[in-house]
């Protein structure tokens, strides 16, 4: 077997012993022909796939690497930790000292609880929302992700009517569509879930509006309700209290993954005073919940963020990205609009309904050695330097030129 050919047969392999070759987001037959399946290793925020080619990563795996693939300080927590014991009858004390860590770093947790994956938060979130206040209805905002579970997935395979019978759905941004949804459930309205910003697949991306954010505060407050904030996918990345803390709204309950442990699998549940007997109550378990090697990881992730104020450094490396993108499109002719905070950028060309362009520009750009995507917002890690950035860059500018090509 050549070099060139690993990935192509890893796939053709898989394709026999698992459904679709791959399950979920990480299956690359989503993505533009050319992109790898399958990584030999990864470091900082370079990625190696299994034909040797190495790219500047703007994914981080999809999210979860915030401070760069297999920083030391992490690994050597993991490592001393693995030493020891992961995953055992009960916890390490590992358990008890991130709990107290996220309580002193998020200004709205009164406690915390820790699972495996932001499927598990978000879901948590909903049934504490609802055995606190003994009601049924949750609002959600159209289009939002929120996990792959019945409840919330964005496929309708294999869900019922039952299973969503208790959503109520809202536009991100519209006072008046939340004012409706629970004027229509009021007094069965448990909670309403929101994401940090309106992150959805395939479309620009919106920032809250600051009214829009204190209106969700104030309806939960007239309605006795639970504000849940589903962190997952930017929490870390743009404030370390949450990411709401700059709007300055704090939800009653949030939903943490991705970022918290730098890669290692984990995710927290964030809740105020008014809703730990409801946590309590509420059945959440897994065999592998209590694990205390990403717990270690987790300790030294957030020191490490603190250390160094990482959403700041994020920020201003995607700003960094964000400007050349910029002046590389207007250097070709070519019309793009970027959205989304700087640590989580995404950039779409006008007009291309199809994908068309964002397919050919990502396309030449990973030939040229920087891993973009075409429709999913984009992820910065404190591994980013003014070096990667302006190598990334320079592969951007080869991606522009295949879309002038295009016409």
């Amino acid at each position: 077997m050549t070099a060139a050919g690993r990935d192509a047969e890893l796939r053709e392999r898989a394709r026999r012993v698992i459904p679709g070759g791959l399950w979920g987001h990480l299956n690359a037959a989503n993505l533009p022909p050319g992109y790898p399946q399958y990584f030999a290793r990864a470091e900082g925020c370079r990625l190696w796939d299994v034909d040797g080619r190495e790219v500047v990563d703007f994914m981080c795996s999809w999210g979860p690497v915030v401070l760069g693939h297999r920083h030391p300080a992490v690994e050597e927590a993991a490592r001393r930790q693995a030493a020891l014991g992961d995953c055992m009858n009960g916890p390490a004390p590992a358990l008890v000292e991130l709990a107290e860590r996220l309580v002193g770093t998020i200004p709205h947790a009164d406690w915390c609880l820790l699972s495996k994956n932001g499927t598990d938060a978000t879901t948590a979130c909903v049934t504490i929302a609802r055995a606190g206040t003994g009601r049924r209805k949750v609002l959600v905002a159209r289009g939002s992700y929120h996990g792959a579970v019945p409840w919330c997935s964005p496929s309708i395979a294999g869900v019922t009517t039952e299973d969503r019978a208790h959503l109520v759905f809202y536009d991100y941004n519209d006072i008046a569509s939340v004012e409706a949804a629970a004027e229509a459930v009021k007094g069965d309205l448990a909670a309403i879930i929101v994401t940090a910003f309106r992150h959805d697949m395939a479309r620009a991306l919106e920032l809250p509006d600051p009214g829009f954010a204190q209106a969700l505060r104030a309806l939960c407050d007239r309605e006795s309700a639970a504000l849940i904030l589903d962190d997952v996918r930017a929490g870390f990345r743009l404030h370390l209290g949450g990411s709401w803390e700059t709007l300055g709204v704090r939800p009653d309950l949030a939903a943490y993954s991705k970022a918290i442990a730098n890669g290692h699998p984990l995710a927290a549940i964030t809740g105020a005073e008014w809703l730990r007997e409801a946590a309590s109550k509420v059945y959440t378990t897994g065999s592998f919940w209590c694990g205390a090697v990403p717990m270690a990881a987790a300790i030294a992730t957030l020191d490490e963020l603190h250390r160094i104020d990482g959403p700041a450094r994020m920020r201003t490396m995607g700003e960094r990205l964000r400007a050349g993108l910029d002046t590389g499109a207007a250097r070709h002719g070519i019309a793009v609009r970027q959205t989304g905070p700087a640590q989580m950028p995404l950039m779409l060309f006008e007009g291309d309904e199809g994908f068309r362009l964002g397919n050919a520009f990502c396309a030449a750009a990973l030939a040229a050695g920087a891993y973009f995507h075409p429709r999913h917002n984009m992820f910065l890690s404190c591994a980013h330097t003014e070096a990667d950035i302006d190598r990334a860059l320079q592969a951007a500018d080869v991606g522009f030129a295949a879309v002038a090509k295009l016409g």
